[in-house]
């Protein structure tokens, strides 16, 4: 099945969907920060079409979310590293897998998450970047930004 590409739409969540937007990639890139780093790692891991999961992780390595490293040259192999672009992509999945283990894991959450510095199982909670507050949807509204246009999707006001 082929995507349509939403290249063309002036939004910066459709960019994120044209490099990541299908569940294959999701599910690399999950498994490359869990610290699979090579192809047959990773396929095995998957289950994925030997194909499919090249043709993603040349997206990847193409819009630099992953490079590819040699480590073994003959036969030659890659391993497959997150760049910083790639590592900023970590909030997106934990925002996924906290949301399918509040909605979607009715026997609770297969993997927890454990903050190294106390030792504690936590859940990733979005802080306002200027006073550090917590942040929920419902105390937040969006302006035109520097790189707004006309086709720019912005509520209109008295609108939820």
């Amino acid at each position: 099945m082929r995507r349509t590409s939403v290249r063309d739409v002036h939004c910066s969540i459709a960019q994120c969907l044209e490099v990541v937007g299908d569940w294959w990639t999701i599910l690399i890139l999950r498994d490359v920060f869990l610290g699979a780093r090579r192809f047959d790692e990773i396929q095995g891991r998957l289950g994925i079409a030997r194909n499919v999961l090249a043709q993603r992780l040349d997206l990847l390595v193409e819009h630099d979310v992953l490079t590819r490293r040699a480590y073994q040259e003959r036969p030659l192999r890659h391993e497959y590293v997150l760049t910083e672009r790639g590592r900023d992509l970590w909030p997106v999945l934990t925002a996924m897998r906290q949301w399918g283990d509040t909605w979607a894991a009715p026997d609770g959450p297969p993997v927890e998450v454990v903050h190294e510095t106390c030792g504690q199982r936590t859940q990733v909670v979005p802080t306002c970047g200027v006073c550090g507050e917590a942040l929920h949807a419902t105390d937040l509204h969006v302006v035109a930004g520097p790189g707004a246009d006309s086709s720019t999707p912005l509520p209109r006001p008295g609108r939820s």
